[in-house]
């Protein structure tokens, strides 16, 4: 049985997924679906769960320490863990992916918000033999969260699965083309905010010298990067 968990600081806009085909399949014991509040990991008066970017710019980013100790709390002793971040700098998402996230025991979604979740956690995550992180877009625009995005891919991936849909001839019928692409747009760079150390791992040191050109240079050249390592996958 699949088990999807969501981390959300809006888990009531999650509701939908108790409805219609994923609330039946849950029903049926088909699925587990499992939603959290990230602000129950907050210990201060506010529950605040963002700071100001280091390097400066626009927006607040979402601190790390929350977020790693919600993932903490749910992970099993499962020998593969599947973490999506949410973000539209991440592959983008297609039936292919659906297909393949149908082989896996336990999802856990990052539903960050505002400028995006510290990239340490991802970077935290991918160092854990037990877990696979899959940095997820479900298209080339930009929400206010990644709770829409979640539920497309639960939604997608979910009705692939044996005895979720009333008529499994339905799934033989679908047809996808799949468009290959390219224009000159560039992904977003990766964000850090404080701590400048956490888990070990320590924010680019570029980022914290005041020096805004040096920092706009590391940044076009992270986007580029990340661009082209997007295109070759």
């Amino acid at each position: 049985m699949l088990r999807f968990d969501l981390i959300s600081i809006f888990p009531e806009y999650l509701a939908p997924l108790k409805l219609s085909l994923l609330g039946k399949a849950v029903d049926k014991g088909l699925i587990t679906i499992n939603i959290h509040d990230l602000r129950d990991q907050t210990m201060d008066v506010h529950h605040s769960v963002d700071d100001t970017p280091y390097g400066g710019g626009a927006g607040m980013v979402m601190s790390a320490a929350p977020w790693g100790d919600a993932i903490d709390q749910i992970s099993n002793d499962l020998d593969q863990i599947d973490l999506i971040i949410l973000t539209p700098a991440g592959k983008k998402f297609d039936q292919a992916m659906a297909a393949e996230f149908t082989k896996c025991k336990q999802l856990i979604f990052a539903c960050g918000r505002y400028e995006g979740i510290d990239a340490r956690v991802g970077k935290h995550y991918e160092n854990k033999s037990n877990f696979k992180v899959h940095e997820v877009s479900i298209g080339d625009y930009v929400l206010g969260g990644g709770e829409v995005a979640a539920m497309v891919i639960i939604e997608a991936t979910a009705r692939l699965l044996p005895g979720v849909l009333g008529n499994p001839e339905s799934l033989k019928e679908e047809s996808h083309s799949i468009i290959s692409s390219s224009d000159d747009l560039l992904v977003e760079y990766p964000n850090y905010t404080k701590p400048a150390v956490w888990r070990g791992l320590e924010v680019p040191e570029v980022l914290l010298s005041g020096n805004h050109g040096q920092i706009a240079k590391w940044r076009k050249e992270q986007a580029e990067r990340r661009t082209d390592q997007l295109g070759k996958e």
